[in-house]
């Protein structure tokens, strides 16, 4: 996706430039000011340090990872229609796209990089505001479900990570194609809060060859070949009560059938996806607390894991056997010290503790054993460090509890920012 970033570029010195005049009070031409003024740059960035006591892995290696940058470009059209589209740079990595040929006699895979570091665009979409309470989109778009999705920059949650239930078994920085039906309910009109917001999707579904014992429907997200098949689209449906800037408490619901997305018709069965979540977010300084549960089910898992059990070394996936149903939770509670520490500075320190558990084999099917090491039990401890309200510095460490009895220990440092 490197023909991209010429185009990033260009906008991004066009827009700093027209700033620097703006600074200047160097007059534009009526014209190109009005330009300029229909766009918007955005973005956030996050590095990371871990290092790791494991007895699953005794030998795994301490790690940096410059883990993102994210930069959000918006169009404003005119105050009824915006474009927003969001490029990201994980990992300074080696991205690589995969394509099936159908022609070969067995159907074949084929792999090939092409990009020099992984840039990916992660959102490309139009937004039509109509009304208040009546919004639709249409594109790729950023998929809101759970706590993770509405709080993803690096100040908006406390660890290096987004939290493990969220972060393990259900895809990460989920993006899908489709459309997006949204609005904000105003329950008194004389007041900002609160009010009810809701979203309704109709998108691309997933690929269950991802499925895997370890993240269950995490990897089935669309991302291995250079498009995405959509014979099989989900729905899903979020309503949350916002009741103070920053809080609220709502409910996901989420469907769609995967059997239709898989790279070869090799596998007839059914395999609807089906799960929901509650979450629960407050932002009310200086404490911050969230809080989420959810429940999955994957519809004729033992014969979905009998079909993965064939697919081709060459696609790349786990192979392993599908659980049944999924589970998870996880609360977490913050607080501000700085003010007690010193009261007249603008700094935040922010002292916080998780407890998580979830289960990505939580219910099994016939013959697929339930193996307990998928049982996970997580407590996390750490601070983080606001030396500017757009800068943070954290660092935490977690202790992760095995159902085998194992026990896997990680201490992280780092830093993130948004502008």
């Amino acid at each position: 996706m490197l023909k991209y970033t010429p185009f990033l570029l260009i906008c991004l010195s066009a827009f700093t430039a027209a700033k620097a005049q703006e600074s200047e009070n160097t007059a534009l031409p009526p014209n190109l000011a009005e330009a300029f003024g229909k766009f918007r740059l955005s973005g956030y960035g996050a590095v990371n340090y871990y290092a790791f006591d494991w007895e699953t892995l005794p030998n795994k290696r301490n790690a940096i990872d410059p883990e993102r940058l994210n930069l959000y470009l918006f169009y404003h059209f005119n105050p009824k229609i915006e474009f927003k589209s969001e490029i990201e740079f994980e990992h300074g990595g080696t991205g690589a796209t995969m394509s099936f040929d159908p022609l070969e006699e067995f159907g074949e895979f084929e792999q090939e990089v092409e990009k020099g570091g992984e840039v990916v665009v992660e959102q490309l979409n139009l937004q039509f505001k109509w009304k208040p309470w009546l919004k639709l989109r249409v594109g790729k778009m950023r998929f809101y479900m759970g706590n993770a999705s509405k709080h993803d920059e690096p100040k908006e949650y406390f660890t290096a990570y987004r939290p493990e239930v969220e972060n393990t078994i259900l895809p990460l920085g989920w993006y899908e194609t489709g459309l997006e039906l949204s609005g904000d309910v105003k329950l008194n009109k004389n007041k900002e809060f609160p009010f009810l917001s809701y979203k309704a999707y109709l998108v691309s579904g997933l690929d269950n060859t991802g499925f895997s014992s370890a993240n269950w429907i995490r990897r089935g997200y669309q991302t291995r070949f250079e498009t995405i098949n959509a014979d099989n689209l989900a729905g899903a449906f979020r309503l949350d009560f916002v009741f103070a800037e920053e809080s609220e408490i709502g409910f996901n619901v989420y469907a769609g059938n995967t059997s239709g997305n898989r790279p070869k018709d090799d596998f007839t069965k059914s395999a609807w996806v089906a799960y929901g979540d509650l979450h629960f977010s407050i932002d009310k300084h200086p404490w911050r607390a969230r809080a989420y549960g959810m429940y999955g089910y994957v519809q004729n898992s033992q014969a979905l894991s009998a079909a993965n059990r064939n697919l081709s070394n060459n696609l790349n996936v786990k192979r392993t056997p599908v659980g049944k149903a999924a589970a998870g939770a996880y609360a977490e509670l913050g607080y501000d010290v700085m003010p007690v520490l010193k009261k007249e500075s603008r700094h935040q320190l922010y002292l916080f503790g998780r407890a998580e558990w979830y289960d990505s084999m939580f219910r099994t099917e016939g013959n697929v054993s339930d193996n307990p090491r998928y049982e996970r039990q997580v407590l996390t401890l750490g601070l983080n460090y606001f030396p500017h309200p757009q800068i943070v510095f954290k660092t935490h460490y977690a202790w992760r509890n095995l159902g085998s009895g194992e026990q896997e220990n990680t201490f992280v440092l780092g830093f993130g920012f948004d502008f």
